[in-house]
């Protein structure tokens, strides 16, 4: 079966909410496919995010970064929209976002400001 999805925001800046719209029902359809491996993969999304030495907010700016590394449009709307719900501000952001430009360089330079209109487009819904 094939899943035709549009994004369904017409207020959104393209980085965030409209590329969880575009994806979520891609989601649900693998998810019918392979029930266990998403399961799988949620133990493991829970496991990393746990309490710990580094808190929620932390560990999701990280996420976030690695997103912008990997030029994964779908992991940095999600690592921006749970970072800004943790708490993190838009300075936090936006240095976490600089630190990919020294380990990815010119790449991460597309990517990043892309993240940065995700988070800031999340943080400022929720202010």
């Amino acid at each position: 079966m094939t899943v035709t999805a549009t994004p369904t925001s017409t207020q959104g800046h393209g980085h965030g909410k409209d590329v969880l719209h575009e994806l979520n029902p891609l989601h649900r359809e693998l998810r019918r496919a392979v029930p266990d491996v998403y399961l799988g993969f949620g133990a493991l999304h829970q496991a990393a995010f746990a309490p710990g030495a580094l808190d929620a907010r932390t560990k999701e700016l990280i996420a976030l970064a690695i997103g912008v590394v990997e030029g994964c449009d779908g992991c940095i709307a999600s690592h921006a929209q749970a970072a800004a719900k943790a708490g993190a501000s838009k300075q936090e952001a936006a240095e976490a976002i600089g630190v990919t430009f020294l380990m990815k360089g010119g790449p991460a330079t597309i990517h990043g400001p892309r993240a940065y209109d995700a988070f800031c487009e999340f943080a400022d819904a929720l202010a």
